[in-house]
């Protein structure tokens, strides 16, 4: 850690009055290393969100009993929180933006293939699309491998998990973006995000996502009333 303030000569102080200064130095050292290890974003997921997110954190209150079993890691929203209009490209190389599904409940999953828990969260995701995939509701799992294009559509082809639309952000922004506002401190990393792209709920780490306490919270939140 470097110190930008130029150093001053002292007048040849007692040794026991400069204890304090390390003191204090390597408490601000060591705060500075938690956040750079656990995120910056992660101290601000309490901050104070959109104004217009206020029906996602109703919904979230009514949906908290849910959030239980298989998708018990499942953090429901207690502020209103608009996510970022992320970006990225869809499988014909297609720029697509968080905003293209306003009006629908999306499950946003970012993923990649040097991920083992992400590898063995994809079938999962798979038949959660197959089961509830439609209007109202879409998995939307986005590729951040930045080397290899062809090895996560090759891993999908190979696992047979057809269901999934590709989508891929080779420069894995989405991740940064999400980690910004203390929603992406690991991977695999998933938000339920409403109509209006507010969330709803978050989880780091993987679940199962075709259980049945998983299709019973979505369904419910993908219903008019929220129950």
């Amino acid at each position: 850690m470097t110190n930008d303030m130029p150093e001053r000569p002292s007048p040849a102080p007692a040794p026991t009055r400069r204890i304090p200064y390390v003191i204090g130095a390597v408490l601000v050292g060591t705060a500075i290393g938690f956040a750079g290890i656990y995120g910056i974003g992660g101290l601000k997921r309490n901050a104070a969100g959109d104004s217009a997110c206020g029906a996602a954190v109703d919904l979230s209150r009514k949906l908290a009993p849910l959030a239980h079993g298989e998708v018990a890691a499942l953090t429901m929203a207690t502020a209103p929180l608009r996510l970022p209009d992320l970006a990225f490209e869809d499988g014909d190389g297609k720029p697509r933006k968080l905003s293209d599904w306003r009006g629908r409940t999306v499950l946003v999953n970012l993923w990649a293939t040097w991920c083992v828990p992400c590898r063995k969260e994809m079938p999962a995701l798979d038949r959660l699309q197959t089961r509830l995939g439609g209007k109202g509701f879409e998995v939307v799992a986005i590729n951040i491998d930045t080397r290899d294009p062809e090895k996560p559509r090759t891993f999908l082809k190979e696992a047979n998990l057809s269901r999934l639309s590709y989508f891929s952000d080779k420069k894995a922004k989405v991740f940064q973006d999400l980690k910004a506002i203390g929603r992406a401190l690991g991977m695999p990393t998933s938000v339920l995000v409403d109509g209006q792209g507010c969330e709803i709920g978050t989880i780091a780490g993987p679940a199962e996502w075709d259980s049945d306490d998983a299709v019973k919270l979505i369904t419910a939140a993908t219903t008019p009333s929220g129950s």
